[in-house]
């Protein structure tokens, strides 16, 4: 197994004989942020799930921190941060009260005052937590997360209810828990959030990896092929094409100036996953149809 913080071979998990996580199998390395990656229903939360220690799997091997998570005690919880996509917290005490609460779980916590500030509640540290803002009450679970000093940290959906600049300033958290070392697993339906947090991605569709790797090499080289769009005697043409530059070149000089709508696009990390997604989504309706 390693050294890697989470180690994952062939894990299933079914419910009623119906496969949710049908053996998938990764590493995440140390000090790394890898975005397991998904849509609704793929298998993303019961693989989380599994590695935080609550639900147990079907099938396969897990270590998470050298530890089966089936069998991890408090100190093992102790090491995990765990950022969840909603929360069960009544709101009754406030910003400043909840996290002191929690400080005084962990064995070498972070100050409590730099953890609002990081997480852009300062001046609401007397608030109480039902008073707050959906994004704000989000701040707050965030907060919670990183409070314990975590080696490794899950965030899932953490952004939600963020305005843009909030997403920018919790981005530079990131950053910072990563330039400290922390190991984290994101997930995210914010494709340029992954971009700009992770290292490496896996893909997941119908509870099966379907691609992993660094985040500039998903979807493969044909899905990054730039594409050249301009305009003709009126009609929009487009043609992809590894040398977008020569071809630009090209029609320059064959229209003898400029050309009318000439634009490159290289495709981002939203449209090769949103591709991956058709694709997988076609097959599976191919599958369906020759049953």
């Amino acid at each position: 197994m390693g050294n890697n913080p989470v180690h994952v071979r062939g894990l299933q998990k079914s419910y009623g004989g119906a496969m949710a996580v049908d053996g998938i199998s990764f590493d995440i390395h140390e000090g790394e942020t890898f975005a397991l990656l998904g849509p609704n229903g793929a298998g993303k939360s019961t693989t989380i799930e599994i590695l935080e220690g609550y639900r147990d799997r079907s099938g396969g091997d897990v270590s998470v921190l050298g530890t089966d998570p089936r069998h991890g005690g408090l100190g093992w919880k102790a090491q995990l941060g765990i950022v969840l996509q909603s929360t069960g917290e009544s709101g009754n005490i406030t910003v400043l009260e909840q996290l002191a609460h929690f400080a005084g779980y962990y064995p070498n916590p972070r100050n409590v005052a730099e953890v609002i500030d990081a997480v852009g509640l300062g001046g609401k540290e007397k608030t109480r937590i039902a008073k707050l803002s959906g994004g704000q009450r989000r701040r707050v679970d965030v907060a919670l997360g990183i409070i314990g000093r975590p080696r490794l940290l899950f965030l899932d959906e953490p952004t939600t209810g963020f305005d843009p600049e909030a997403r920018r300033q919790f981005w530079d958290l990131v950053n910072q828990l990563k330039a400290e070392g922390t190991t984290i697993l994101l997930t995210t339906h914010y494709l340029d959030e992954a971009a700009s947090l992770a290292d490496r991605a896996g893909v997941i569709m119908g509870g099966r990896l379907v691609d992993i790797g660094p985040i500039d090499e998903i979807g493969g080289q044909e899905a990054r092929v730039p594409l050249v769009r301009w305009r003709q005697d009126g009609v929009v043409r487009e043609e992809r094409t590894s040398e977008p530059g020569a071809l630009a070149t090209r029609l320059y000089a064959e229209a003898g100036g400029e050309v009318p709508g000439l634009e490159i696009t290289r495709p981002s990390l939203e449209d090769i996953y949103l591709g991956m997604v058709g694709n997988h989504a076609g097959g599976a309706d191919a599958e369906g149809g020759t049953a």
